[in-house]
């Protein structure tokens, strides 16, 4: 779960850059803060609204194949925010950091063969 403080940003960063489909939204009523989930490959997140549920400026590692395919998507959508790269990791993995626009800490981790 992942505290956002604009729907707009959230779905720009989220679903725009990151590629993620939003599953289902939910508001208690009219006006009232937002908590959705949106995902991508069987990656799954939380998004919420609500002051309370999560902390802004949380880390979340991710382990996945095909870092370098990730980084060259992310590339080709021209996100005026970000422009990752991949890079080592000293506890053995190849990481590509995205920063939401909510300081949310995105760590896409894929460990190099051991050898």
């Amino acid at each position: 779960m992942l505290r956002i403080f604009s729907v707009e940003k959230a779905l720009e960063f989220y679903v725009d850059y990151l590629g993620c489909s939003v599953d289902w939204e939910h508001r208690f009523a009219a006006g009232m803060p937002l908590y959705m989930q949106v995902s991508r490959d069987g990656l799954v997140f939380h998004l919420t609204e609500h002051h309370g549920d999560a902390c802004p400026g949380s880390a979340v590692f991710i382990d996945i194949d095909g870092i370098d395919a990730l980084a060259a998507e992310l590339a080709a959508r021209r996100y005026a925010y970000l422009n990752p790269a991949v890079e080592d990791a000293p506890w053995g993995a190849r990481v590509l950091r995205l920063t939401d626009p909510f300081g949310n800490r995105l760590l896409f981790n894929e460990y190099r063969p051991e050898g």
